[in-house]
């Protein structure tokens, strides 16, 4: 068996080189980060959860008409993405107060924001992947107009139809992060969704019990993870009696057991 050629590891996940030019297949680790890598280690199974939950998201944004790199899923932990180039910025899309915005605005974490925000971040773990404006993308040349003028509207609708899929599921959307890339054809490029949607970049609360489903878990020492990122794969229908564990998650349960 001849081994496959290794094009990139970031901090939660492997790219190799595709079966066709143009393609990607893009392995899901286990490996948990936070704090810009600053507190490192596992939780176990995150990268099959995530690999599903990214599978279903891009697949139910392809059908409403939004661009992804998304082909299809390989295995348990690994899906055949198209090879993009990707822009240098990280786009989070925040509907309520929480994280860094809290502690740089003072704003308390839980609190709605009067409108649905769009942050800019550049892609550099070594300076901390820092705050920008659309005036930093625009003279640095990290994207042009029309292309951010696509990344806000894709943005947008990806949130508003995310709102809508976890409260179905009585899960809060508090923010997110997406990733964009360019495809190339000739001289012509397209902005596409490119990376991953799952736990690990999105704040997602229970609507009831304000309990975290995400890597704030681990952020925080709450404990829990992995159950928390199955109970969102679980309330998506993704995971059956089967396949996962089929009691409901309870994380107040979790507490009691931690002596909290």
């Amino acid at each position: 068996m001849s081994r496959r050629r290794q094009i990139y590891e970031g901090k939660a996940k492997i790219l190799y080189e595709g079966p066709e030019p143009g393609t990607l297949i893009q392995y899901f680790k286990d490996d948990a980060t936070a704090f810009n890598a600053q507190k490192k280690g596992t939780i176990q199974g995150k990268g099959v959860i995530n690999n599903r939950i990214s599978e279903y998201v891009f697949t139910r944004l392809n059908h409403i008409g939004v661009p992804n790199h998304f082909i299809r899923r390989l295995n348990m932990r690994e899906q055949l993405v198209r090879q993009v180039e990707i822009i240098p910025i990280e786009v989070v899309v925040r509907n309520v107060a929480a994280g860094s915005i809290s502690k740089r605005l003072g704003i308390p974490e839980g609190e709605p924001l009067p409108h649905t925000l769009i942050e800019y971040y550049f892609k550099d773990d070594a300076l901390g992947d820092p705050l920008i404006a659309e005036e930093h993308i625009a003279c640095f040349g990290w994207a042009n107009n029309e292309e951010m003028q696509d990344i806000s509207a894709m943005a947008i609708r990806v949130n508003d139809f995310m709102c809508g899929m976890f409260a179905a599921i009585n899960i809060r959307l508090v923010d997110f992060k997406l990733e964009f890339g360019r495809i190339w054809d000739g001289d012509y490029s397209r902005v596409i969704l490119a990376d991953e949607i799952s736990p690990d970049g999105c704040r997602l609360w229970d609507m009831t019990t304000g309990e975290k489903l995400d890597k704030d878990r681990f952020r925080r020492d709450l404990g829990g993870e992995s159950e928390a990122y199955q109970e969102v794969a679980r309330r998506l229908g993704l995971l059956q009696d089967d396949n996962g564990p089929s009691e409901v998650f309870d994380l107040s349960k979790h507490r009691k057991l931690r002596g909290k």
